[in-house]
């Protein structure tokens, strides 16, 4: 799935959620809370992120202050959502700056999925909160989030380059690495790379569970069922 494919199923995703009746009523909320910020002619959520737009009438200082408005009231899960709509241009650029993680990353739509898991974290992390530049605050935070990933990303590459190109016959190289490296190419390639991780690179459960899209206590049984059947 490509980073435009992404995009369309957010706004599809969006066209759905953004004009329900929890919408709506998380508008009502909003617009009682903040009734300057919220334009008067807004019937739901979707409404309000389009009035957001560049080119939706808006001046800087109004949409400054409507985003501002919808971080304060994000912990309605229903505004968070509304808030990450309206970032998603903001996320493109950040990826665009970080250059899609060239050299690092092989699909620039991972980086795109992480820089939304990222951001949708950060709204948590920061709902409720009364920033005067919320939009670039949060995109800022955001660049140095997806930054620090993708500098775990390049160190855990070069971990484990040597597992892709050790000769298995080298008198240097261990029994262990040995073992390990004649598992490239089959079934357990993944555990034998994650292994090699954790043992030769140093890296935590924890990190590399980040890397796999798995959770710690899942990998720990994994690789320890790894190392009984095929390493001990």
């Amino acid at each position: 799935m490509t980073n435009i494919d992404l995009i369309h199923q957010l706004r599809r995703d969006w066209l759905r959620a953004g004009r329900g009746p929890d919408a709506e009523a998380a508008l009502g909320v909003l617009r009682e809370r903040h009734p300057e910020e919220v334009p008067p002619y807004a019937l739901d959520l979707y409404d309000v992120v389009r009035s957001l737009e560049e080119h939706a009438g808006l001046d800087v200082e109004q949409r400054a202050r409507l985003v501002r408005a919808l971080l304060e009231e994000a912990r309605n899960p229903h505004v968070r959502r509304a808030l990450l709509q309206t970032l998603v241009p903001g996320v493109v650029s950040v990826c665009r700056q970080l250059r899609f993680g060239d050299g690092i990353v092989a699909d620039p739509s991972e980086v795109f999925g992480v820089a939304l898991s990222l951001l949708s974290e950060l709204l948590v992390d920061w709902a409720g909160q009364r920033r005067d530049y919320a939009g670039p605050d949060l995109l800022s935070a955001l660049r140095g989030r997806l930054r620090r990933w993708l500098l775990k990303e390049k160190g855990l590459a070069s971990l484990v380059e040597h597992f892709d190109v050790a000769d298995v016959a080298a008198p240097a190289a261990s029994l262990l690495e040995a073992r390990l490296a004649a598992y490239r190419g089959g079934p357990d390639e993944r555990l034998a790379r994650l292994t090699y991780a954790r043992v030769f690179g140093g890296h935590s459960v924890r990190e590399l569970a980040h890397h796999d899209h798995s959770s710690p206590a899942a990998l720990r049984s994994e690789l320890r069922r790894f190392a009984l059947r095929c390493l001990l």
